[in-house]
């Protein structure tokens, strides 16, 4: 027997495993799947799950079968805008709209596919085949700084960095309203809603702690440029603590408003510097990644007041 690893994404959110698997497997029948679930071949994040269970974008899907393989992720020959590089990291501008790691039924077009073609075989394997060099991750729409680990040693030391909360992760925003105080912290545990499962909230029972830093650039008549500083990483974090005061990211679809103006593909968000020890020569090493255009072009119009 052979174990079958499969990532999920928010697109499988609340999702049977059942339904999922049949989308992934085409080539087995369902009632096939729901025999292999029913036996515990198929585990969620290491326990075995009935055929109703309904899917997160974190889980971790495992099969003990010995005739299914796990999808090939190709190499592709996709451009990437290097801001660093040496034996050990990799550290690039992510553009909008592209999706950091494959997974399955989605295994091409990828931060990774384009990855892979530039590093070859000088990845580290630790998070598996759909997920080579990759130690963290920022949303399909946010723009800006992600570090690639080309080795598990580097993997296992930046990983650790972002446990222990000491890399440096500054974001440029802008966000809807106008904030009154200069500076700003959110300290708010964030966990999945109770109600709508492909979004995050502040949820004191369940959630993980969380905490922003935030403090503003400059006022417009009805938006605000600001930065935030990470304490820690929850998925949509910066999204959900800003949208918790009432100023939603410009942009943002999901914690904001539908309405979309500036017909801005998803929020107004970018990781602008990320900071960390270097895993083989111990010095500080930190990298910025310069505004996109769209954002430069959104504060020059905000500037000459045309909101």
């Amino acid at each position: 027997m052979s174990l079958i690893h499969l990532d999920t994404d928010e697109n499988w959110m609340d999702e049977r495993i059942d339904k999922f698997l049949s989308a992934q497997l085409p080539e087995q029948s369902r009632s096939y799947l729901q025999k292999i679930i029913k036996e515990g071949s198929v585990l969620v994040n290491g326990s075995p799950v009935k055929a109703s269970y309904r899917m997160d974008d974190q889980d971790e899907v495992t099969i003990d079968l010995p005739e299914l393989k796990e999808p090939e992720i190709e190499a592709e020959n996709i451009p990437l805008d290097i801001l660093y590089e040496d034996d050990d990291l990799l550290m690039v501008n992510k553009p909008k709209g592209m999706v950091v790691h494959p997974s399955v039924g989605h295994t091409t077009g990828t931060l990774v596919n384009a990855v892979m073609y530039h590093c070859k075989e000088d990845l580290s394997g630790i998070n598996g085949v759909m997920r080579p060099g990759i130690v963290h991750r920022i949303d399909k729409d946010t723009t800006g700084v992600l570090v690639i680990c080309k080795n598990d040693k580097a993997h296992n030391f930046v990983a650790e960095q972002l446990k222990e909360h000491s890399i440096t992760r500054k974001y440029r925003a802008i966000v809807n309203g106008v904030i009154k105080e200069d500076e700003g912290t959110v300290n708010a545990p964030i966990g999945r809603h109770p109600t709508e499962r492909k979004k995050m909230a502040i949820n004191e029972k369940n959630g993980k702690h969380a905490v922003t830093h935030y403090r503003v650039l400059e006022r417009f008549a009805n938006h605000t440029y600001i930065e935030c500083q990470l304490e820690t990483g929850r998925t949509h974090q910066i999204r959900v603590h800003m949208a918790s005061l009432h100023h939603p990211l410009l942009g943002d679809t999901v914690y904001g408003s539908q309405k979309n103006p500036y017909h801005l593909e998803g929020q107004t968000l970018h990781a602008m510097v990320l900071g960390l020890i270097h895993p083989s020569n111990g010095s500080y090493l930190e990298v910025t990644a310069p505004l996109p255009e769209y954002f430069q072009k959104l504060l020059k119009r905000f500037s000459a007041g045309q909101e």
